[in-house]
């Protein structure tokens, strides 16, 4: 509950980020998970806020050389399949992805109706917005970020994702259409 009231506090519907919380685009570090020593890593979905299906991917690369461009992935692998609006999903809700080695980038993609609920399939072809900023669409350097890092008081970084292009007048810029954390265990 206490995790609950601090996300509720800090990522309130439909306000904008850049002007509640403008810290979190002060740095240009990313969302993605950097692996030192061979670990566990697994996904917790805490809440969405979506009015759209949505889909949760990763994807990997060697550390240090991180893709430039979306044609650099070669891999998306599907952690949430439905985690937008309709999601079956509870907070607390756990995917273990697996062992990884030292050396490995773990970035995230959320795809924006990524989730089909007629054929109730996911849709490949969805727009896909990255915790890479470099990898989105926008043109805009200051609107590229779909994904913020929250330190919450309970030691964990939630990391908060937008689920819009940014340059649109719909977008509202709260970064808590998708919210998780990750949990990393080291061998």
């Amino acid at each position: 509950p206490e995790l609950m009231t601090f996300i509720q506090k800090t990522l309130p519907q439909g306000e904008d980020l850049r002007v509640s919380h403008p810290e979190l685009f002060t740095t240009n570090a990313i969302a993605d998970i950097t692996i030192t020593q061979v670990s566990n890593v697994s996904i917790t979905f805490v809440l969405q806020g979506a009015n759209i299906t949505n889909a949760l991917g990763y994807y990997t690369y060697p550390t240090g050389k991180s893709p430039q461009s979306a044609k650099d992935i070669d891999v998306i692998t599907y952690i949430f399949p439905s985690c937008g609006n309709g999601t079956p999903l509870k907070a607390g809700d756990k995917v273990d992805l697996g062992k990884f080695e030292a050396g490995t980038s773990i970035g995230f993609v959320l795809l924006q109706n990524g989730w089909d609920t007629t054929s109730r399939k996911d849709n490949n072809d969805a727009v896909h917005f990255c915790s890479n900023d470099i990898l989105n669409p926008e043109v805009d350097p200051n609107l590229k970020k779909h994904a913020v890092m929250i330190n919450a008081p309970d030691d964990r970084v939630l990391i908060g994702f937008e689920d819009l292009n940014r340059t649109l007048p719909q977008c509202d810029h709260d970064f808590n259409d998708l919210v998780l954390y990750c949990t990393v265990v080291k061998q």
